[in-house]
């Protein structure tokens, strides 16, 4: 891997990192159960997708 795409995907690592957090943070204030419940899958497909770029490290 160059170090080019290194920065890549540790940037994107930062990224999904953050939408992971903003993603629980939301969830968690809430109210209305159906928009929590969507957004708690958000949640879950940013911590995948965060997995998939950690392992291409």
């Amino acid at each position: 891997m160059t170090s080019k795409e290194l920065l890549y995907v540790e940037d994107a690592l930062g990224h999904e990192c953050f939408m992971k957090t903003c993603c629980s943070k939301t969830s968690n204030k809430l109210s209305d159960q159906t928009l929590s419940d969507y957004v708690s899958q958000l949640e879950q497909e940013h911590t995948n997708l965060f997995n998939k770029f950690l392992s291409l490290l």
